[in-house]
């Protein structure tokens, strides 16, 4: 079994200054640091580590050959990534001595996912295998169709959150995770609470409160507690519990299972500055004590 993921890959550079800079303000960083991010590459690094074959559908320029080396490393399947004309898409932000922070974004390489390179990576999927999608790239809908008529388990990770992105590829949706304040916006878009939607399987996460499964075909729900831990940055987290949870599926974890390994997942994570290269391994969950 393997898990596709159509996934962002970005460059996250992040520059220290004295302060945030002001409109035609020149200012000089005093560090900087670049990292592996995009919430799609976050979740291909974390479910690798969970002990997943992930194969990551995606993009980037030539400028972000080294992220895909950085996968690779990390366990990802990088032969279904291309390298386009667009630059690799990238943040760019300035964070000041108080944590706060001003990010610009650029979707570059994400948004030049092709027809034919979708058709072609997933020609070699298997029923059975799962497809995971974020709003981070193009080509949702048409990737959601074809994973569908593929026979593959469609996941959707509602974010970053747009109700109508989500609208749009309910239909063939067997999974969906969001986070609380994306369920009230949705229900509020739809009319649809979690357990009333056209999807077999909903996952809640409630931050410290931990998250809840909803089974739409029996109607039942299930809450698992957050483990507690002291947070010292919760970047990435959430990447990281869905692809321990989407890993768990694959390797045929009953569902209460799967969460409860990517709960813990999560609470590791959040102990750790950084995102994709500070994702916890296996080994790591299943030794730690929390």
């Amino acid at each position: 079994m393997a898990i596709w993921n159509l996934g962002s890959i970005n460059a996250d550079m992040v520059y220290a200054v004295p302060h945030l800079p002001g409109p035609g303000e020149t200012l000089a960083a005093t560090e900087f640091s670049q990292f592996l991010g995009g919430k799609g590459a976050n979740m291909s690094v974390a479910a690798a580590r969970a002990g997943a074959h992930v194969c990551h559908i995606g993009a980037v320029g030539a400028d972000g050959r080294w992220a895909v080396e950085r996968l690779t490393e990390y366990g990802v399947d990088t032969r279904q990534i291309a390298e386009v004309s667009a630059p690799t898409g990238h943040a760019i932000i300035a964070v000041e001595a108080s944590g706060e922070n001003q990010i610009i974004l650029l979707a570059g390489a994400n948004h030049a996912i092709t027809q034919d390179q979708l058709g072609q990576a997933l020609s070699q999927a298997g029923a059975g295998d799962t497809l995971v999608l974020q709003n981070e790239t193009n080509a949702q809908v048409d990737a959601a169709k074809m994973g569908r008529d593929l026979g593959l388990k469609v996941c959707y990770a509602a974010a970053p959150f747009d109700a109508e992105a989500v609208r749009a590829v309910l239909p063939y949706l067997d999974f969906l995770i969001l986070n609380e304040v994306e369920a009230a916006q949705l229900q509020e878009a739809t009319g649809m609470a979690p357990a009333s939607l056209p999807v077999a399987q909903v996952i809640v996460t409630l931050g410290s409160k931990g998250a809840r499964l909803f089974d739409t075909n029996t109607g039942k729900q299930q809450d698992f507690p957050a483990f507690k831990v002291k947070a010292v940055d919760t970047t990435g987290a959430g990447d990281t519990f869905t692809g321990y949870v989407l890993a768990g599926m694959d390797r045929g974890l009953p569902m209460p299972q799967a969460i409860g390994q990517a709960m813990r997942a999560a609470a590791i994570m959040v102990t750790r500055h950084g995102t994709a290269d500070v994702i916890p391994d296996l080994k790591d969950v299943q030794d730690a004590i929390l």
